[in-house]
C-alpha cells in the first residue's frame, strides 16, 4: 500500500532508496508506532529522509499523498477524505458572487460546529454542507467571500480559517542576487546612521607608512564613526507569501549583508502573541511578542515584510488567526509595535497596482500610517529614506 507513496517521494526529487523503504516497512510490521498518521509521518521522515534540507520537499509530498487534515476543535471530529475530493468547479459571475451570504466570523465558526454534528455524507457543488465546489463556506474548491478552507489548495484567498497542518521553510540568506540594486537601496539607510568623531589616530597604518618612509614619521588617520544602526525585521511566511519567495529571499539576503546589527523573526499573515526564528521548529521554539517589544530599544528600525493579503478578520478580530484562536486581534499587536518603534515601515512584495483590490492591505496601510512600500528599487529607496529621517 506504500509503494505509491515511495514513488511520490521519488517524484519530489527526494533521494530515497529501496533499502530505506524496506526499513520503513519492517518498522511498520513490528508495530513500532501506534496507528496514527502523525506517528507515521515522523517514522517515515526519520527512515526515508537523510538530510534536513529535504524536509520541506518531504512535507509537501506527504501532504499531497495523504491529504491529511487536523481539526481545530478539541474533540477532533473526523471529516472523511472523500468529502473533500474536488470533482467539480463552478465559475460564478460577479453578480452571483456578490449575492452569496456572508456569515460573519462568529456565526461561521458556530455553523461549522453544527455541520460537523449533522453531516453524514459527502457533498459537492452545494451552498450548505462541507464539501467541494459550489458556494458553501466550508470545504475547498468553491467560491465564497468568507469561508473555512478544509484541506485542498487555496485559490480565491478569501478563507478566514484554514483547517490543515502546514509547514513553512525559512527564507534563505545565501541567495545570490541577480542585481546589486537592492543592496544599494538598503545602503541609503546605513549611510545616515554613523556616529562618533570624524577621524581618529590609525596606529597600524602609521607604523606601516613610517616604515615605508625610511623611518620618517608619517601619521595616518582613519574615520572613527561606525555604523550604529539596529534593524528588526519581521517577515510573513507561508500561504500567499509562497508566491513571493524569490523576491523575499533576495531582500533578506541583501539585508543581512548590509545591516550587521539585524535581528529577524517570522510570523504568518499578521503578528500575534508569539513569533519564531526557525520554521521547522515554530511550534516548539516560540518567542513571546511581549519579549520582543521589551528587548529592543526604541531607536531600532522596524521593517515588516509581507503581502498583507488575508481575511480582514485576521487583523481585526480576536480569534481571527487561521491557525489558532488568538486572544487579541492582530491590529492590537501591530499598534504596539508602531508605538514602541517610531521608525517603522512595511515592505510589500505584492505588485502595488493590486493593493487597491485587497481589503486587508487597506487595513494594514491604515495601521501603518501609509508607511507601506513595494519591494521595488524605488519602493526600497523611499522606505529607507523615511527610516533615515
Amino acid at each position: 500500500m506504500l509503494i505509491d507513496f515511495f514513488f511520490t517521494l521519488k517524484d519530489a526529487k527526494i533521494p530515497v532508496s529501496i533499502k530505506e523503504f524496506l526499513i520503513l516497512l519492517e518498522a511498520m510490521q513490528k508495530n513500532v508506532i501506534s496507528p496514527s498518521l502523525d506517528d507515521f509521518y515522523y517514522l517515515s521522515r526519520t527512515t526515508l529522509v537523510k538530510d534536513e534540507a529535504h524536509y520541506d520537499k518531504f512535507d509537501k509530498a506527504f501532504g499531497m499523498y495523504f491529504r491529511g487534515v487536523d481539526a481545530i476543535f478539541e474533540k477532533n471530529p473526523e471529516i472523511p477524505l472523500q468529502w473533500l475530493m474536488k470533482r467539480m468547479e463552478r465559475e460564478l459571475t460577479p453578480e452571483q458572487k456578490a449575492a452569496i451570504e456572508k456569515f460573519g466570523y462568529d456565526k461561521l465558526m458556530d455553523r461549522l460546529k453544527e455541520l460537523l454534528k449533522e453531516q453524514k455524507e459527502r457533498h459537492e457543488g452545494g451552498s450548505k454542507w462541507i464539501g467541494t465546489g459550489g458556494t458553501s463556506p466550508f470545504g475547498n474548491g468553491g467560491n465564497n467571500p468568507e469561508g473555512i478552507r478544509i484541506g485542498g489548495e487555496g485559490g480565491n484567498r478569501s478563507a478566514v480559517k484554514v483547517w490543515e497542518a502546514r509547514s513553512y521553510r525559512d527564507y534563505g540568506d545565501e541567495r545570490e542576487l541577480g542585481t546589486r540594486n537592492i543592496k544599494v537601496a538598503l545602503r541609503r539607510l546605513r549611510k545616515f546612521a554613523r556616529e562618533g568623531a570624524e577621524e581618529e589616530f590609525a596606529l597600524d597604518d602609521t607604523i606601516r607608512a613610517t616604515a615605508h618612509n625610511a623611518g620618517y614619521l608619517d601619521i595616518k588617520m582613519q574615520p572613527e564613526r561606525k555604523n550604529n544602526i539596529k534593524v528588526l525585521m519581521l517577515m510573513d511566511v507561508g500561504g500567499t507569501m509562497d508566491d513571493h519567495i524569490a523576491r523575499t529571499e533576495e531582500l533578506f539576503s541583501a539585508a543581512k549583508t548590509e545591516f550587521k546589527n539585524m535581528e529577524f523573526f517570522y510570523f504568518h499573515n499578521c503578528v500575534y502573541d508569539y513569533v519564531w526564528k526557525n520554521n521547522r521548529r515554530r511550534h516548539a521554539e516560540r518567542f513571546p511578542t511581549w519579549d520582543i517589544l521589551r528587548k529592543y530599544t526604541p531607536d531600532t528600525k522596524l521593517i515588516f515584510v509581507g503581502d498583507a493579503t488575508m481575511s480582514p478578520y485576521e487583523i481585526l478580530q480576536p480569534g481571527g488567526s487561521v491557525e489558532y484562536n488568538n486572544e487579541e486581534a492582530g491590529a492590537v499587536w501591530l499598534q504596539r509595535f508602531t508605538s514602541t518603534f517610531p521608525k517603522f515601515i512595511w515592505l510589500n512584495p505584492e505588485p502595488e497596482g493590486l493593493w487597491q483590490y485587497r481589503q486587508s492591505i487597506s487595513v494594514i496601510r491604515q495601521i501603518m500610517n501609509n508607511r507601506m512600500f513595494p519591494v521595488t528599487i524605488d519602493g526600497l529607496e523611499r522606505g529607507m529614506r523615511l527610516l533615515s529621517k
